[in-house]
């Protein structure tokens, strides 16, 4: 048989309100720590795709769906690529920076194989009324994931797997716990169950479509989530002045900025305390990211009210 009717290939999207867990169900596939991960709002501002190759085992069990007409095809020993893609939560904009962030979620409905709709027990259909149809109306296979079930009770689950099924028929739902792993085997089967037969659209040793550059950034701005409070991470930019790749070290030398003046020695601490901390934590990550020592310098700016001036978001790459 051609490649393409053996290997299968898809866009799975993901999209859903903030901190729902799309991030941590992303990295719990690729089985890699690619997305920031934060309890905090607004963690993921960019669209972010993630690639995911491998062969479903002979035993993995994918079957059709019970009301299902037609089988699910053969998948077992099937080669698949799975590109994921993490998008910013869903919310209504208050400045510039969280327009861009939605047009990035908007996105997902151009080039999805399969949608993945990101929910938590107790939450209600997307307050953006219109994206909300377009999930409900999109004719691309919709799963509805019903995530952090480790925190309920069977009784709650139940009740809420069947308000899902009514509120989207059409959809496949599945119940997870992304942070403990229970089920994302069952997800995984699933979605290259759903996306369809095709060769691969990215190298077999891609992880993702983004640069060292951007994850080595993000990476820095997941440790300001992490030690800040209140605007300052929310207020912080990250932009990588220089990435030199050597033997066995990495240097890189990166600009943290500011919203206001005030905001710059709050992010630097007595004696540069805050900002140590910050680099400590991130030159761990990349150094487990990229498996080479690393040796990392952090300086902070100022750039004026970035937040809502078109010029530099595009600068930092929203527009």
């Amino acid at each position: 048989r051609d490649l393409c009717n053996v290997h299968r290939s898809g866009y799975v999207n993901l999209i859903g309100h903030p901190n729902v867990g799309k991030s941590t169900i992303a990295n719990a596939l690729l089985g890699e720590r690619l997305s920031i991960i934060s309890p905090k709002a607004q963690t993921t501002r960019h669209r972010i795709f993630g690639i995911l190759n491998g062969v479903l085992a002979a035993d993995a069990g994918i079957h059709a769906r019970e009301e299902q007409t037609e089988a699910v095809p053969a998948a077992a020993g099937t080669p698949y690529q799975l590109v994921l893609s993490d998008t910013p939560g869903v919310l209504k904009p208050q400045y510039a920076l969280q327009e861009s962030m939605l047009v990035a979620v908007q996105g997902v409905f151009e080039d999805a194989d399969v949608l993945l709709y990101v929910v938590e027990l107790g939450e209600g259909p997307l307050r953006d009324e219109r994206l909300y149809r377009k999930i409900a109306d999109s004719d691309v296979p919709l799963v509805v994931v019903l995530n952090k079930i480790d925190l309920h009770k069977q009784d709650r689950l139940e009740s809420e797997l069947a308000l899902w099924q009514e509120r989207l028929p059409r959809a496949e739902i599945i119940p997870i716990s992304a942070l403990t792993g229970f089920h994302t085997d069952y997800l995984l089967q699933r979605l290259v169950a759903l996306v369809p037969e095709c060769p691969p659209y990215f190298e077999g040793d891609a992880l993702t479509d983004r640069s060292e550059r951007f994850v080595t950034s993000e990476m820095i701005r997941e440790q300001v989530l992490h030690y800040y409070d209140k605007e300052i991470p929310y207020a912080v930019e990250v932009g990588i002045d220089s990435f030199v790749e050597e033997e066995n070290l990495i240097r890189i030398r990166a600009l943290l900025y500011v919203a206001r003046d005030s905001q710059k020695g709050i992010l630097i601490g007595h004696k540069g305390s805050m900002l140590k901390k910050v680099g400590t934590g991130a030159r761990k990550q990349m150094e487990a990211f990229f498996a080479k020592k690393v040796y990392l310098e952090l300086f902070v700016k100022v750039a004026a009210d970035w937040r809502n001036d078109r010029k530099q978001l595009k600068r930092f790459g929203y527009e």
